[in-house]
């Protein structure tokens, strides 16, 4: 298990080791030793009770710390994979981040306006590892979220990957995953970054904090 260690150790995004994200952890899962109930409470927690909010996007490294997350009680698809990761390395399962360059096809309003070819680079969710193996999940859409929205939510059993769905529940093209970006044992914030401003442009990051200004 040497190998596993630094899918357990703090870093400055995944900060495991913060008495908010340790007490938090405990909360969740101080009734249980079974490993696959103990993903699953930190899964949808991180999922439902951490509200999604793609306006959160910034280019400042501090808004991706997990304990930061943790309480704000909102963040986007990257954030909430941070925290996810930060409450399972405290639980003692290892964990990792994972990214993907995906396709949105019914990403609407003002976040269409604002990333137009519906592509969303780095993706961010989490491998678990489970019994023996790495389980993908992702905690990005809450189920607020989804039920307004009409997207089936992802599940998480700890045996099977939880993904995005290819389609929403009215049968209409939503997730397509187009490129994987690999797995990390910490944030890879710069390579987040430089993919967003290649794709949507250097003031990308001017323009998501106005549409911030004006739904704020």
């Amino acid at each position: 298990m040497d190998q596993m260690k630094k899918y357990l150790r703090a870093t400055y995004a995944i900060d495991c080791e913060n008495e908010s994200i340790r007490k938090k952890t405990e909360e969740l899962t101080g009734d249980t030793d079974n490993v696959i109930e103990k993903a699953g409470l930190l899964f949808y927690f991180v999922r439902d009770k951490i509200k999604y909010n793609p306006y959160l996007f910034t280019n400042v490294l501090d808004d991706y710390r997990a304990s930061k997350v943790l309480e704000k009680g909102e963040g986007f698809c990257v954030q909430k994979a941070v925290l996810l990761a930060a409450l399972a390395r405290a639980a003692d399962i290892p964990a990792r981040l994972r990214f993907a360059d995906i396709l949105n096809h019914i990403v609407s309003g003002k976040m269409g306006e604002l990333n137009p070819k519906n592509l969303f680079p780095y993706h961010g969710y989490d491998d678990l590892f489970i019994n023996g193996k790495w389980i993908k999940a992702t905690p990005a859409f809450d189920l607020i979220m989804c039920e307004k929205n009409q997207i089936i939510p992802v599940e998480f059993d700890g045996l099977s990957d939880g993904t995005f769905h290819s389609h929403n529940l009215e049968g209409k093209l939503h997730i397509e995953y187009i490129r994987d970006q690999g797995h990390y044992d910490d944030l890879p914030f710069d390579s987040i970054i430089a993919a967003n401003v290649e794709v949507y442009g250097s003031d990308y990051f001017e323009r998501v904090m106005s549409q911030i200004r004006e739904t704020g």
